[in-house]
């Protein structure tokens, strides 16, 4: 098993940087193009992945991406994350419930299951 992992670990860290690159602004590239940064992951199993990620993190901190220092900023939200949290959401509720009761308050009464002789 442990010599199984002396290939596993370039390659999971190869395949890694090589997903991150792909995902990164050319800011966090540190002046290099893509393609130059995929023959330094590439052609250097160990070090180009390290490297890579190294310095993507530390240019990305530097920019101020996310409050907490590091990576990438975190998912947008545009709006209300739960339906409770939705005013439209409520307001369409509020209107259904107000025209079952409506609808419940004018419905014929005579509904009583019995016969009436």
């Amino acid at each position: 098993m442990l010599r199984a992992l002396v290939y596993i670990v370039p390659v999971a860290l190869a395949v890694y940087a090589l997903v991150d690159l792909a995902r990164s602004r050319e800011e966090e590239r540190s002046g290099l193009s893509a393609l130059a940064w995929v023959a330094i992951v590439v052609l250097l199993p160990v070090v180009g992945p390290i490297v890579w990620i190294v310095l993507s993190r530390r240019a990305a901190g530097a920019q101020g991406a996310r409050p907490g220092g590091g990576g990438r900023p975190g998912p947008r939200r545009g709006g209300p994350v739960a339906p409770d949290d939705d005013p439209d959401f409520l307001w369409r509720l509020e209107q259904e419930q107000r025209r079952r009761r409506a609808r419940d308050e004018t419905a014929p009464e005579d509904e009583s299951g019995g016969s009436s002789a």
